[in-house]
């Protein structure tokens, strides 16, 4: 082995001056060079080291490249196929980690020495020869290599653990910004509601990508954002075109091959999102997607099989409006039985039927009060229901985390491999995620009940009007709270409803009737009025308790 460990000062100057050397100075700009001098800082101080040590420099090479990848940096090739021509025979530089940090150029260096094409390699405090034992080259090379590797897995991880809590990690796309502080998303104050704008000029389906970013970059004077060595300008004719078909601005994007909600602000809606891939022309495969239909895993058909949806998106020819349509229809799984439901039911027929069955479960304002007693005779047979749900949805996700944490101790001890893993993890982790999400259905329901039963919701009379106007986890809940085992029959949908809806569909037409008569009569005096509408509260308190197990069947046209 060579004098790697002697002074400086005992070189044999006669012998360095029979080698003519190349110094290659490189710093990227990648992480992987953060703690690296400057390039000009190693060239200054290597030619410090050439003169103290009498080295004859023959041409200095500087490269911005990384070295991770082979054939990547055109300097670094001219030197090496110099140094085989015989221009010159030594390398100068800061560290072995300067030429390489992969194998194949590591390779190609120390087959060079040991064939001695390069006679030395001439470090800022080693040198390395051709009679040296290659196992320490090979060493310090491959400890190069390695640290690109765990700065590989190291940047990766962070990175998937980044996008898991919610987060792009990369360069956002026009309207956000990256918030370096805190590592977070955040929308563009300058730029977030022009992009909304195209958005919008690409909804009405009036207008073209081109034409948009003609009227951004002309009309606006719409510039990109400014980074160190690009952006500041107007935009460029692709970059219109991924924005149109970028999901990051529905609150979601993707990274490395998986769909992940973003915590970023979304610009638009994913149907709005859709929309407008329908109006670019995407006639190949659709994208999956999750849609939440309103009444989905509730009803059931006839011929015992589930009652799904489906959304169909048209393009009216002469106006170019675009309308959604969405249909209930059987999934004909159900094995051994015909389906007779064999057209879809639309959205606005199912939901009329549901109005109407609604209606015949509405009362006044001034019976609030007593259908209010109906309903809180059920709220302990709720509280009690509720809790077994929530009891046993917490164990699942209790006895789901176990089974990855035993996967994840399975993979430290290698008793399985990489893919088995990963595939199971990402089954695991899903249905945490679904578990929870139910969990917090379920507290939110307990929150629901609460509002709903002893503070500002009286379902008989605000029913109907929540369900006209309200969102489709609140039409949902509304549909639900009628009664249950729903089924669709020749189009018609089928109602169980609950017991305590019995009274006001059984007495309650009578009895409002009854009352809008008391209140026209202006004969009656004030003490018969009253005791008139007494007579009345006591006619529509329910005859003792209704049977639970008597339940109306009801059927709803």
């Amino acid at each position: 082995m060579g004098n790697q460990t002697a002074p400086f000062s005992v070189y044999m100057k006669e012998d360095n001056q029979k080698i003519k050397y190349f110094l290659y100075a490189r710093k990227s700009s990648e992480s992987e060079d953060r703690q690296v001098q400057s390039i000009d800082d190693q060239i200054n101080r290597l030619k410090d080291l050439a003169n103290s040590l009498g080295l004859e420099i023959k041409h200095i090479y500087t490269e911005a490249k990384t070295a991770k990848k082979p054939n990547n940096r055109p300097v670094f090739s001219e030197m090496l196929a110099r140094i085989e021509k015989g221009d010159a025979s030594g390398i100068l530089c800061w560290q072995i980690n300067r030429l390489s940090r992969n194998p194949v150029d590591s390779g190609a260096i120390s087959w060079m020495l040991q064939q001695d094409i390069l006679k030395c390699i001439q470090t800022i405090d080693r040198k390395y020869l051709p009679d040296d034992n290659v196992l320490l080259f090979n060493v310090e090379s491959g400890m190069a290599n390695q640290f690109i590797i765990d700065l590989r897995k190291n940047s990766r991880r962070g990175m998937e653990g980044h996008a898991d809590r919610g987060w792009l990690p990369s360069r956002p796309p026009l309207g956000y910004l990256n918030n370096k502080l805190e590592h977070i998303v955040v929308d563009d104050p300058e730029r977030f509601n022009p992009v909304r704008r195209m958005w919008d000029m690409m909804l009405t389906g009036n207008y073209t990508p081109p034409q948009i970013w003609k009227i951004a970059n002309d009309d606006w004077g719409f510039k990109t954002v400014k980074y160190k060595r690009s952006g500041g300008a107007k935009m460029t004719k692709s970059v219109i075109y991924k924005l149109f078909n970028n999901i990051f601005y529905t609150g979601m994007f993707q990274w490395s091959g998986k769909l992940y909600k973003g915590n970023h602000t979304p610009m638009i809606t994913l149907e709005e999102y859709d929309r407008v891939q329908v109006i670019l022309g995407k006639r190949g495969k659709p994208r999956s997607k999750d849609h939440f239909f309103a009444f989905t895993g509730v009803i059931r058909c006839e011929c015992g099989g589930m009652i799904t949806a489906s959304e169909k998106i048209k393009i009216i020819k002469k106006t170019g409006e675009i309308k959604t349509y969405i249909y209930y229809h059987c999934t004909k799984k159900k094995k051994g039985k015909p389906c007779l439901l064999q057209k879809p039911l639309a959205l606005d027929e199912l939901e009329n039927q549901i109005e109407m069955d609604i209606e015949g479960k509405t009362i006044i304002p001034e019976f609030q009060q007593w259908a209010l007693e109906i309903l809180g005779k059920r709220n302990d047979t709720e509280i009690t229901d509720r809790t077994k749900i929530y009891e046993m949805q917490h164990q699942s996700v209790v006895e789901t985390q176990k089974e990855l944490d035993s996967l994840t101790r399975m993979r430290y001890r290698e008793l399985i491999d990489d893919t088995t893993f990963i595939k199971e993890r990402d089954i695991l982790t899903t249905s945490i995620i679904k578990l929870k999400e139910k969990l917090r259905e379920t507290e939110n329901r307990a929150e629901r009940w609460i509002e709903l039963t002893e503070k500002t919701f009286h379902f008989a009379t605000y029913a109907r009007k929540a369900f006209l106007n309200g969102s489709l986890d609140q039409k949902r809940e509304i549909l639900t709270a009628l009664g249950w085992n729903f089924s669709i029959k020749g189009k018609k949908l089928t109602i169980s409803t609950h017991e305590w809806f019995v009274p006001i569909e059984n007495n309650y037409p009578e009895l409002e009737k009854e009352y809008q008569r008391l209140e026209l009569d202006k004969t009656l005096t004030i003490t018969e009025r009253n005791e008139a509408f007494a007579s009345l509260r006591l006619r529509w308190q329910p005859h003792g308790e209704s049977n639970p197990d008597s339940i109306l069947e009801k059927d709803v046209s």
